[in-house]
């Protein structure tokens, strides 16, 4: 009997898993293997909301696992060599993983194809288990991937998706081979309060009521701040333990405008992982330089503060970045704003802004989060690069009652109505005192500033 070794990384889930149901269909037994990857702590990219995410995703995929008769093995180390080495262990013959085309994950690719060689065994990476549409799948004429959104949508609605696969049955895995003890939520300080469970369970359940009650109105009601109608399903596409391709595929299927609009945005993520495939440094240089002269961090320290803790003097910001800090997730609306006023209002460079999403967001993500980051600063996508987004308006607009502001800055909660919005009018200050700050840049002064610095 032969046997295999499945490496999971960020597919955590036994529901459409192409890796797993190919090495079961030519192998009598597989290890499912997990890698606590110490390159990935090392840099950074461990903070507690998504180690604690993925305690919950790993406890449920084990639990998944025995319940088929299989576990989940877990080790620490460096990917390659703890890979190499439970396949020696076990005698494995091949490796089975999906595909992930970041600079890091591309890197990792190679050192794992490299030390498997070695010893006479087999990697074999499996597209399509993340993105719906694979990297390079859809190309332009002359270029290696597509710059605007708009094109790559067309061509990514013309593309017939892989059909999902069902959780196998069984799992046959060998006897004795050793694991780690599983990681627990409960071992991991410093989460936000508010911070979602994880889990393929969980996520199926999420999936399952957005697409029963909340996917057909999307269309119209992704916006809405205050009524959170958006599926929260970002942290489980994000760690894979719901698949983007059974995601569309269902929500197609109810044939409304508002499955397609969900299906949309589930193209941006693909957009934005092929756009990183092809220009890996764009995660951390600009993809399109505008020349950017940003204020020095030291001198501007108050201000990103200011930001960071939701006490900028203007409510829909300050609102968007305390339901961060709380739940360790954000409207997207909210993020538009968020970034909007950090690169363009206060003139701070982006990678500061992403870098501290990065430590708080439970679905935070190379590909989406920094090039979303980019295409809200004018460096990326975007073909509105100078497009600055006025909080105030915004407020009103995606926010008309102020619920959201209410929700959110406790200190706001007793002013009624769109008021909220403009609490330093003199009829609001007199009613909420000191507790809330005044805005730290007056809105002329800062529209003006950025655009001497961009030559607009």
């Amino acid at each position: 009997m032969t046997t295999a070794v499945v490496l999971f990384t960020s597919d955590l889930r036994l529901h459409d898993h192409p890796p797993l149901r190919a090495a079961l269909r030519a192998h009598g037994a597989v290890v499912p293997l997990f890698v606590r990857d110490e390159a990935v702590t090392a840099a950074g990219f461990a903070p507690p909301n998504r180690a604690a995410f993925l305690a919950d995703c790993l406890a449920d995929l084990d639990a998944g696992l025995r319940r088929r008769g299989g576990r989940l093995v877990v080790r620490s180390g460096r990917v390659a060599d703890a890979v190499a080495a439970v396949a020696a262990e076990t005698g494995a013959t091949e490796v089975h993983m999906a595909a992930d085309h970041s600079g890091y994950a591309q890197h990792r690719e190679e050192l794992l194809r490299t030390a498997l060689a070695a010893a006479g065994r087999r990697l074999l990476v499996h597209d399509g288990v993340g993105t719906v549409v694979p990297p390079g799948e859809v190309t332009p004429h002359g270029s290696d991937h597509y710059a605007v959104f708009g094109p790559y949508f067309r061509r990514w609605s013309g593309q017939r998706p892989r059909e999902p696969l069902a959780a196998p049955r069984a799992v046959p895995v060998p006897d004795g081979v050793r694991s780690e003890e599983l990681p627990s939520r409960s071992g991991v300080p410093g989460t936000s309060p508010g911070l979602a469970a994880g889990g393929e369970g969980e996520g199926r359940r999420r999936l399952d009521a957005w697409l029963r009650d909340g996917v057909d109105a999307y269309g119209e009601r992704h916006d809405d701040l205050a009524g959170d109608a958006t599926s929260r399903l970002s942290p489980h596409l994000h760690f894979g333990s719901v698949s983007a391709v059974e995601a569309v595929h269902r929500a197609r299927a109810r044939g409304t405008p508002g499955a397609e609009a969900f299906a949309r945005q589930l193209c941006w993520r693909d957009f934005h992982r092929q756009l990183l495939a092809a220009r890996p440094r764009a995660a951390r240089d600009d993809y399109r330089t505008r020349y950017d002269r940003w204020r020095d961090e030291r001198t501007a320290a108050g201000d990103i503060e200011a930001w960071r803790s939701g006490r900028t003097g203007y409510p829909v910001v300050d609102a968007a970045m305390r339901q961060l800090a709380h739940e360790g997730w954000m409207h997207n609306r909210g993020r538009l704003l968020a970034a909007s006023f950090l690169t363009k209002t206060l003139y701070v460079d982006w990678r500061v802004g992403a870098r501290h999403f990065l430590e708080l967001l439970v679905d935070g993500d190379v590909a989406n989060n920094q090039l979303n980051w980019q295409w809200v600063a004018g460096t990326g996508t975007d073909s509105r690069p100078h497009r600055v987004l006025n909080p105030i308006l915004q407020g009103r607009r995606y926010d008309p009652e102020g619920a959201y502001v209410r929700r959110w800055v406790p200190e706001l909660a007793g002013i009624a109505g769109p008021a909220v919005h403009e609490p330093w009018k003199p009829a609001v200050r007199e009613r909420i005192g000191d507790g809330y700050p005044p805005p730290i840049v007056e809105l002329p002064a800062a529209l003006a500033r950025f655009r001497e610095a961009r030559g607009r």
